[in-house]
């Protein structure tokens, strides 16, 4: 017997990002860092849409005490038919010391198995009324990797 509640996913959209460098602010007051990192270029892919990331977004995570990013990052995307999409993605990524040591470090040539790390997102789309905001009306997740050159996401729609 299927569950009616039971939630089931759709994919929506794939991310893809180059980062530039990151600066930070250690030692906070309150614990951990801040780190800024702007978003050089990306772009954008799913069954309904496609597009470039508009450069000079970025993500702002708070590295806590424990390790954990708890990123919160904020982009402009735009579709080929010239619609701006703007998405604001909040989530964890975290693993063992050693992973995260690896993934901080991370250069040209690099990987890191995203199966070795936890990175999960829940975006929130704005859009203006039209052809793309289904997504401002729908519950989206994200699951995340980190790449030599910025980050990937792919998004599911919450059904």
């Amino acid at each position: 017997m299927t569950d009616p509640l039971f939630p089931k996913l759709e994919f929506a959209l794939e991310v893809r990002l180059k980062l530039k460098t990151r600066q930070s602010i250690n030692g906070l007051p309150g614990g951990g860092n801040r780190l800024s990192v702007v978003v050089e270029e990306g772009e954008f892919d799913g069954p309904a849409l496609r597009g470039t990331v508009i450069p000079r977004g970025g993500e702002w995570p708070h590295v806590r005490e424990d390790g954990v990013f708890c990123f919160d990052a904020r982009y402009f995307l735009q579709e080929e038919d010239g619609t701006v999409i703007y998405l604001q993605n909040s989530g964890f990524r975290h693993a063992s010391t050693e992973v995260m040591e690896r993934l901080w470090a991370l250069r040209p040539g690099d990987t890191v198995s995203a199966e070795e790390y936890y990175l999960r997102a829940h975006p929130k789309f704005e859009v203006p009324a039209g052809k793309h905001d289904w997504l401002s009306r729908h519950v989206f997740i994200g699951v995340g990797e980190r790449t030599e050159h910025g980050n990937r996401f792919r998004y599911y729609k919450v059904l």
